[in-house]
């Protein structure tokens, strides 16, 4: 008798829990997928501006100062299209995200509404 009451419990109890659940795990990959592409982004970022500091500390006459100057636009029309890819890439995290929740809002609401 007690057994069936708490198999019942049991059961009930993770029914209850299964969209918290669901939820926890949605946002754990959303924060996953987003540390992922901070990471990446401070790399590449970095990696730019180490490259410019190598490159500043190499000018050493007039020569050397006006071929620095004029990779700065080259470097300048990368870095933008970077922050600009970094922008869509997270665009569509976000986006995604908003779809899953909604998706998961959907799925909980019919087991609720009745139909």
């Amino acid at each position: 008798m007690y057994t069936d009451f708490f198999k019942t419990y049991a059961d009930q109890t993770e029914k209850n829990l299964e969209p918290f659940i669901k939820f926890n795990k949605l946002v754990t990959k959303n924060v996953e997928v987003l540390t992922e592409l901070q990471l990446n982004a401070i790399r590449t970022y970095s990696e730019m501006g180490l490259a410019q500091m190598k490159a500043a500390s190499e000018i050493k006459d007039v020569t050397s100062l006006t071929s620095f100057n004029g990779q700065q636009l080259s470097v300048l029309t990368k870095l933008s299209q970077q922050m600009m890819d970094d922008s869509n890439k997270l665009q569509n995290i976000a986006k995604e995200f908003k779809d899953d929740v909604e998706k998961l809002t959907t799925e909980n609401l019919k087991t609720v509404t009745p139909a």
